[in-house]
């Protein structure tokens, strides 16, 4: 929703909307937190409005909604922690490790849905891109970065802006623009992002993400482990925030999935799509026979035809946020028995 209107000048509020979506892939990537990002886009949206009497030239108005959006977000992470991914606080675990004390939400990269941040309609290679620069690896290695050569980044690179607009949107020169990119892609590069995601055709990648996705569903509710962790590959990666234990390789998961994770066994999936690939949400079994609740996210990377990540993200109030259903219900028997 946008910020409520006191005046007839519906044409700004028309404006303005046009540009939420956009603003919100550009704050999440700053952020690294799609609730952060959404907040900080109303925030937006309220001072616009609010100074909107100022813009004189119509033309001007997306630079000006960027502007005010990276204030905010600067705003924001003056106080912030750096956001992170399990995979940046230690090394891997092994599958019989202890799971170690919960994080709260703001230590966390944040997974953020496709709807929310990608465009509607567009150029087949410029969704490809903003997916690309959507993954998790790419928004949590972003998080390293001093908030406004963050900024530079992102707008250079990601949004496409040229230098001497970045530098006016930031009050700052061209040189210094150049030179903060320059920096910028220094620590990525040494970060040494793993690539982590199929490359050619889109059509083709898609279906075969689906394919690859329903598999996985339906190995994980007939918990049949051993497909499971066929689907993955020998390196894969697994995490859980708000725990900080991950493990590393296929041969860690299923043991864990048959341990600590086996209180999943029985559950329920619904596919979604989260940064910028594939998702599903977990639903586990409660007390009342039939009635499933939300229990996790989990964000699914794949590459060449095989799973390389499985992020899940145990924060059942992301479901809202991706238009899930509070809780799932499947008809029972008269003995309390789920029917098939």
């Amino acid at each position: 929703m946008g910020p409520v209107l006191t005046t007839p000048d519906t044409t700004a509020e028309l404006d303005f909307e046009a540009h939420r979506r956009a603003l919100i892939g550009y704050c999440y990537r700053m952020l690294g937190s799609g609730s952060e990002a959404e907040d900080a886009v109303q925030e937006t949206m309220v001072r616009a409005w609010r100074s909107a009497d100022r813009l004189q030239d119509r033309a001007a108005l997306k630079a000006w909604l960027y502007r005010i959006a990276s204030n905010v977000c600067f705003d924001i992470l003056q106080s912030a922690q750096r956001r992170a991914q399990p995979m940046d606080m230690g090394p891997s675990s092994a599958a019989d490790a202890a799971l170690g004390d919960m994080l709260g939400e703001h230590a966390w990269v944040q997974p953020i849905a496709d709807a929310r941040v990608l465009p509607a309609e567009s150029d087949p290679a410029a969704v490809a891109d903003a997916r690309e620069s959507l993954r998790l690896a790419f928004v949590a290695a972003l998080q390293h970065l001093p908030p406004k050569q963050r900024a530079v980044l992102i707008l250079r690179e990601v949004l496409r802006w040229q230098a001497s607009e970045v530098a006016e949107l930031l009050d700052t020169s061209v040189a210094s623009v150049n030179s903060a990119l320059q920096r910028a892609r220094a620590t990525l590069e040494a970060l040494d992002l793993d690539a982590g995601s199929s490359t050619g055709d889109a059509a083709a990648i898609d279906a075969q993400e689906r394919e690859l996705l329903g598999r996985y569903v339906d190995a994980f509710e007939r918990y049949d482990i051993t497909e499971l962790v066929s689907l993955l590959r020998e390196d894969a990666t697994f995490s859980m925030p708000p725990f900080p234990l991950w493990l590393s390789g296929r041969d860690q998961v299923g043991p864990f999935m048959l341990g600590t994770g086996a209180k999943c066994e029985g559950s329920r999936l619904l596919v979604a799509q989260a940064n910028g690939g594939p998702a599903v949400a977990i639903y586990n079994r409660t007390e009342t026979p039939g009635v499933y609740a939300p229990w996790a996210l989990v964000v699914v990377e794949t590459s060449g035809g095989q799973i390389t990540g499985l992020h899940h993200f145990i924060f059942p109030e992301l479901f809202a946020a991706f238009g899930l259903p509070a809780r799932l219900e499947e008809p029972v028997d008269a003995a309390g028995a789920v029917q098939a």
